[in-house]
């Protein structure tokens, strides 16, 4: 039974369909079917069900994708033991944050791809959350605040955050003191998020009000710059402004809370050697202390 069939089969029953599944592998679609017609052949059975939607599992296909995945992460993980030291190949599948990715992750990805040129690097910069396991990524970096979940994740450095605005929207509407007052103001916000200040050792959460949204970070410094109202952003986004005078912090005595950069991965119980080769590199980047762990001081 060949290994590049096991792997086709997992990665079309994870992906829901044969395209979805190529794109993955980066392959073509007529590869993809051929490896499944394969496997199917050589077990005897159908594992696929082909609709014009997708693929579903059969009831056999369903109890043998969880022997494949295990085989398959057996084998990866003896190919990784017997690896020359320091030595990757394969693929690595990365979501990384559009805001700070391409800017501050991408050059320790590049890194990383020049030190081992056997393997592919496959980055994903969105910020928006992926599932990991439905969308098939080995891992993601993440940032701020992790929600509760079942996957595994390293802490590789700390985010800090400030409240800012521009003077010119300061000079109009004044500047928020406490998190009481920056209810009166116009927040720039994601969603619907709350935003977390520390007061003394006690967290307060308040839940401000803005028109302007957007869903990433850049978008929302741009409108800060405009005078558009208040941003609650991290300081690497922003350091560049700051320094310039084009933004300056606000409710300095109510900072947000640390947040931090995580790298995170579906559970299972040994991480792929080049997970911990890409952890301990982000690891290193943020020990040099660039702008995006900086801390404001508190005044």
């Amino acid at each position: 039974m060949d290994i590049e069939e096991l792997q086709t089969f997992v990665e079309v029953a994870d992906a829901g369909g044969i395209s979805a599944a190529a794109l993955r592998l980066g392959v073509s679609k007529s590869i993809v079917s051929r490896r499944l017609a394969r496997l199917e052949e050589e077990l005897g059975i159908q594992l696929l069900s082909r609709t014009t939607r997708g693929a579903a599992l059969t009831e056999a296909g369903t109890t043998f994708r969880d022997y494949a995945a295990r085989v398959c992460a057996e084998i990866a993980l003896a190919r990784e033991t017997i690896l020359p030291a320091g030595e990757l190949r394969g693929r690595l599948r990365i979501a990384a944050p559009l805001s700070f990715g391409p800017t501050h992750f991408a050059p320790v990805l590049a890194d990383m791809a020049r030190l081992h040129p056997r393997l592919h690097i496959h980055t994903c910069y969105s910020d928006h959350n992926v599932d990991l396991i439905a969308d098939g990524y080995d891992c993601a970096i993440r940032l701020g605040y992790l929600q509760d979940s079942n996957l595994v994740a390293r802490r590789i450095g700390p985010i800090h955050g400030l409240t800012v605005a521009s003077p010119a929207y300061i000079a109009a509407h004044g500047a928020p003191e406490t998190p009481d007052q920056l209810l009166s103001h116009q927040a720039l916000m994601q969603g619907t998020e709350a935003w977390q200040f520390l007061d003394g050792e006690k967290i307060v959460s308040v839940r401000p009000q803005g028109r302007f949204k957007a869903d990433n970070g850049t978008a929302l410094v741009a409108a800060a710059l405009a005078g558009l109202g208040v941003a609650y952003l991290p300081y690497g986004l922003m350091h560049e402004y700051l320094d310039a005078g084009a933004l300056v912090p606000v409710m300095t005595r109510y900072p947000p809370p640390p947040a931090g950069a995580y790298v995170v991965r579906p559970p299972g119980q040994h991480p792929a050697r080049k997970i911990r080769i890409l952890t301990d590199l982000l690891v290193a980047y943020f020990d040099s202390k660039p702008p995006i762990a900086r801390a404001w001081p508190r005044a």
